[in-house]
């Protein structure tokens, strides 16, 4: 289907349930959280999140050391703070 195919049967789906208050407020809380989606480039697939974590585990590995305040551990990493 078009996008023009699409939005014509949004808007006939939409006349449809127009005279029910209910149903429009469930239509209306759902598309703005397809909005939402749409506009945070930040949101991911629970694939896409587990994908990131495993590659993330093949890269070098540091932790801080115990009582080590923030910029000591990124001194020691390299950062010139």
């Amino acid at each position: 289907m078009t996008a023009m195919q699409l939005n014509a049967e949004i808007y006939r789906t939409m006349g449809i349930i127009a005279d029910d208050e209910g149903l429009l407020k469930q239509a209306l809380k759902y598309l703005k959280k397809l909005a939402a989606k749409k506009e945070d480039e930040t949101l991911m697939t629970e694939e896409e999140f587990f994908a990131r974590v495993d590659k993330a585990k093949q890269g070098k590995a540091v932790a801080m050391q115990p009582n080590e305040n923030l910029t000591d551990f990124l001194r020691r990493q390299g950062y010139d703070l």
